[in-house]
């Protein structure tokens, strides 16, 4: 690589910067068409980016999950920490998933990994993510409460060359397949992966062949950088001070109850310190986290409240700084237990936004969801003996704003991905959706109300299956801000025939789910922003119309007939 190559001009930069951006893009949809399982082509639970030669973020596809840049960082710095750059060859593709070996976050997301050469020189890597429907372990869905250690939650994959030169290492493929539920489904999800790593290799390839590869590696270069500038700039304009904030996991799906998130913001001038001293020691059920994965969800907060335009890369990475305890929830180590971690990300970027309230007011929001409400069901289909693996994460209500109403039923800050259709659920599924909707009065009450949750209510057709699932704000609302008022918890409910219900755990381990019963999934509303009595009496009288509320509801929070 020519080093003489002088920097590009602005306007280069920002032409090549968008042509990286589409073949990241293109991966991304490539990837989701190419999938079998609903978690990816549906739900699109998946992420593609470009990496450079270093190691470091460059550009991630627009509609990838925002946590993944976490895996994508861990992967290489685990990747660079087991082998040298002389043993990284064309055709290469390395596959990880472990947090603790590999760089992960948990186990169902396998990254991928391939350099890109041109003339045979090292250019940097092409790498997707995708979160594999089940990797293994003790219950269907690798996600399930209750579990204590890592060994438990499935397959571990460290740094390992799954390609070498092209040549798939098929007994390596093996192991991973034989140690997955529906196998089938599996091979082709990763089959998906291969073909979106070599097509975003090729269309790299022909913009270094159009550009030169040394002027596509400063481009590299000045992404981040800029970036970096860009997010201090932003920084800078927060009042110094120090900020602090405490909010707390309902459970961790074993003993301990109400573990406890502790935050100290320190701004001065355009730097930004994030330490979570005080946070619980890592727990012994799954709602753990690499340091890695917290500090994603600290930078995507801080990124969404300050300037949500910024390119997700390494420069927003390096612009933060972020510190945790060494054993603690939010940097555990092996062999703790992290099945769960997008909980522990929500309330994360939860805790953030708290803090930042006071200097940031109008980009502040009331509490989301805050979970990503998980249910599995699994089971054979009755009718080809098959066995399938239902996975979603559920959305829920999005928090009141500074000048406007939370979102209903949405996905929240750092998951990203979409709804699974009902028509696709039966349609791949022995699996009956009897009820799915929003849930009235659920949204916190405020001048901005919150967002409301929703409810789902799936029964198995023909046979008997397992359900397990996870949810957080089941025991602690979310809370509202600046005098706005707690959105609803969420709740998991076994509805009987005769429609008896009884109340399951927050985080229920596997259960035989008979054809004669349903599981009902209510998800967390969101909190309201702003005083109750200050709303507009035009927005009452519109959540009146909307049959959203009842007249108790809008009598009771906002004292009118």
């Amino acid at each position: 690589m020519n080093q003489n190559t002088p920097s590009p001009d602005p306007i280069t930069t920002e032409i090549l910067s968008n042509a990286l951006q589409s073949v990241t893009d293109e991966a991304f949809v490539a990837l989701m068409k190419s999938a079998y399982s609903t978690n990816i082509k549906e739900r699109h639970d998946h992420s593609c980016a470009i990496v450079d030669r270093r190691g470091k973020l460059v550009v991630q596809a627009w509609n990838s999950i925002p946590v993944h840049i976490a895996s994508v960082l861990g992967q290489m710095e685990a990747l660079f920490a087991k082998f040298d750059i002389s043993e990284i060859q064309e055709g290469d593709i390395f596959a990880a998933n472990d947090p603790h070996e590999g760089g992960g976050t948990h186990l169902p997301d396998v990254s991928l990994a391939m350099p890109v050469f041109v003339e045979g020189e090292l250019l940097g890597f092409v790498c997707n993510i995708a979160h594999h429907a089940d990797i293994g372990g003790m219950s269907p869905g690798s996600m399930a409460g209750g579990m204590s250690e890592i060994y438990q939650e499935g397959l571990r994959i460290p740094v390992i060359k799954l390609f070498r030169r092209g040549v798939l290492d098929r007994d390596l493929f093996d192991i991973l397949l034989l140690n997955v539920r529906v196998r089938d489904e599996r091979r082709g999800d990763y089959n998906a992966q291969f073909a979106a790593l070599h097509l975003a290799e090729r269309r790299l390839q022909d913009i270094a062949a159009k550009n030169g590869m040394g002027l596509v590696a400063k481009v590299f270069e000045e992404i981040i950088s800029r970036t970096q500038k860009r997010m201090r700039e932003s920084i800078a304009g927060i009042p110094d001070g120090v900020y602090r904030f405490e909010d707390v996991m309902d459970d961790d799906g074993r003993d301990t109850v109400n573990v406890p998130i502790n935050l100290t913001a320190t701004i001065e001038g355009d730097r930004a310190v994030f330490d979570f001293s005080g946070t619980a020691p890592q727990t012994p059920g799954n709602i753990n986290i690499p340091l890695h994965g917290t500090k994603a969800a600290v930078c995507y907060a801080l990124k969404a409240m300050l300037d949500p335009e910024i390119p997700n890369n390494h420069g927003v990475l390096d612009a933060v700084e972020v510190t945790a305890p060494l054993g603690t929830m939010l940097s555990c180590v092996a062999p703790a237990s992290v099945a769960s971690r997008a909980h522990t990300s929500q309330r994360i970027i939860d805790v953030v936004i708290g803090a930042l309230a006071v200097p940031l007011p109008d980009a502040a929001v009331g509490a989301a969801n805050g979970a990503n409400s998980m249910a599995v069901f699994a089971g054979n289909d009755p009718e080809t003996g098959e066995p399938y693996v239902y996975l979603e994460t559920l959305g829920g209500g999005f928090g009141g704003r500074n000048d406007r109403d939370g979102k209903d039923g949405v996905q929240v800050h750092i998951t990203n991905t979409s709804n699974l259709p009902v028509e696709a659920i039966e349609m791949e599924y022995p699996l009956l959706v009897e009820r799915y909707g929003l849930i009235p009065d659920s949204g916190g009450a405020g001048q901005y109300r919150g967002g409301l949750g929703l409810q789902r209510v799936v029964r198995p057709l023909g046979h008997s299956c397992i359900f397990n699932g996870v949810g957080e704000r089941f025991r602690n609302r979310p809370w509202g801000i600046f005098g706005g008022d707690a959105g609803a918890s969420g709740s998991f409910w076994l509805e009987e025939a005769d429609g008896s219900r009884r109340q399951l755990g927050h985080k229920p381990p596997d259960m035989p789910l008979r054809e004669d019963q349903a599981v009902v999934v209510n998800t967390p509303g969101a909190g309201g922003y702003g005083e109750p009595r200050q709303r507009d009496p035009n927005s009452v009288a519109a959540d009146r119309m909307s049959g959203k509320f009842s007249e108790d509801f809008i009598a009771r929070n906002y004292g009118l007939d």
